[in-house]
């Protein structure tokens, strides 16, 4: 019957069509046979759409009938998973009353069994088993007590670890987003007010108080660039940039001893330091210092 319906649609929508067909047939001498230019012609030359709202209605009405069909799945869907669930809730609660009656018969088998060996009443066999069974119960609850006591304190150790690292997460992105500020900033002030939001955060960065000293010579303070410096090699007595930052700020004070003293643990610290001694400009009065000649000229092997 569906199958009718929608033939019958499709011949209404075609109507206007065969209408067309059959004016430029009448319009043509019956001798001749129209070309296929002008079946072209007289497509190209419509004035009215090929459909009708019969077509646009037959449309509606199967998107409406497959939501419906749609709809009606996923309620009987629903139906048999909650269905699905009920039988296995009924097989759980049928598996326990079997559990809790089977437990009750071999009570009362073993208490039958008691009283033909001899127990004196019933009474005696009730409390009896009542307190066996409280001890064990007892023993099952402090043991399970234990046991949550123990997962409980490992929650509480694992919560606050977690916590912490979030917190250390934060704290490092928060620095790191400081030190891109600070690699952006061009003024020595500038830079030195981000190393303080840094050392605010975290205090023991080595790194920011021997950054913050290579600003303070830029600001030219070297007596604050050596205190800092010195702050820096008390949180590690081995950081080769602060023995470099401490040779040049006493080569900006003149002391091109100490400077040069200063120098030397920075190259025996990092190689990478012996290059900055012909490209930093703060260094160029130590360049010909006796002791940076003896000590970091290169080493020649003698035939023994």
């Amino acid at each position: 019957m569906r199958s009718v319906i929608q033939g019958f649609i499709l011949c209404w929508g075609l109507l206007p069509l065969f209408a067309v067909a059959a004016e430029s047939a009448e319009s043509m001498p019956s001798e001749s046979q129209p070309s296929a230019a002008q079946v072209d012609a007289s497509i190209d030359n419509l004035d009215k759409p090929l459909y009708s709202p019969f077509i646009e209605r037959y449309m509606l009405d199967e998107v409406r009938n497959l939501r419906i069909d749609m709809e009606r799945a996923h309620r009987e869907l629903a139906a048999e998973v909650v269905d699905r669930e009920l039988g296995a809730a009924d097989k759980a609660v049928s598996y326990a009353t079997n559990t809790v009656t089977y437990f009750f018969y071999l009570i009362a088998g073993v208490s039958s069994a008691l009283v033909l060996m001899g127990w004196n009443s019933v009474r005696d066999i009730k409390e009896k088993v009542h307190s066996v069974a409280n001890e064990q119960v007892a023993e099952l609850v402090e043991e399970y007590e234990k046991r949550l006591r123990a997962i409980e304190k490992q929650l509480k150790q694992e919560t606050a670890h977690i916590e912490s690292n979030r917190e250390e997460i934060t704290l490092t992105q928060e620095i790191h987003s400081l030190w891109l500020r600070a690699s952006q900033e061009s003024s020595p002030a500038g830079k030195i007010a981000i190393y303080d939001q840094i050392l605010a955060a975290r205090g023991d960065d080595i790194e920011a108080i021997t950054y913050k000293a290579d600003a303070a010579l830029d600001q030219n303070e070297p007596q604050w660039a050596i205190n800092l410096c010195q702050q820096a090699l008390l949180l590690d007595e081995t950081n080769a940039h602060a023995f470099y930052q401490l040779a040049c700020a006493h080569t900006c004070q003149g002391n091109l001893d100490d400077a040069a003293r200063y120098f030397t643990h920075a190259v025996a610290q990092s190689e990478s330091y012996r290059e900055e001694l012909y490209r930093d400009p703060a260094l160029s009065e130590l360049r010909e210092h006796p002791l940076l000649i003896e000590l970091l000229a290169p080493t020649v092997e003698h035939p023994s």
